[in-house]
């Protein structure tokens, strides 16, 4: 039995080690997961990027989030040039591995533009509608 159904059919409480979690994780071919920032207080989804496992076991370990950027081939440590940084207070995996959720407190802005999330153009009524403002 695979790793996700055995965590599937587990009880509550029942845990396995990380090293055989992060053995598991079906990475894409590029080595990559889906993350997901997500305030922790609030619930508001702040962004999504990419991890390989290197920025995972790095965010784990430091508390701080790290991605992979995937325009520039490398760690990318958000906050590193802006201060807008991620302080990690959970880490979640989906159900089948394929996503991780990341429960942060987020300082100052999440998205690049200076807004508050990245999820900024909403679709409405066959048009995208700019919903908030850099901050």
């Amino acid at each position: 039995m695979n790793l996700w159904l055995q965590l599937e059919q587990a009880g509550l409480g029942d845990s396995r080690p990380l090293a055989e979690v992060l053995a598991a994780i079906p990475w894409s071919a590029d080595g990559l997961i889906a993350a997901i920032a997500q305030q922790h207080d609030s619930g508001e989804v702040l962004m999504l990027a990419w991890m390989n496992r290197a920025a995972l076991e790095e965010t784990l370990a430091s508390g701080q989030v790290c991605y992979w950027s995937r325009s520039r081939q490398q760690l990318w440590r958000k906050g590193e040039t802006s201060g807008h940084r991620q302080r990690l207070v959970e880490a979640r995996l989906d159900c089948d591995g394929d996503a991780v959720l990341l429960l942060v407190e987020q300082q100052g802005p999440a998205c690049h533009t200076g807004r508050p999330n990245c999820f900024y153009n909403a679709i409405r009524d066959e048009r995208v509608c700019v919903i908030s403002v850099p901050q």
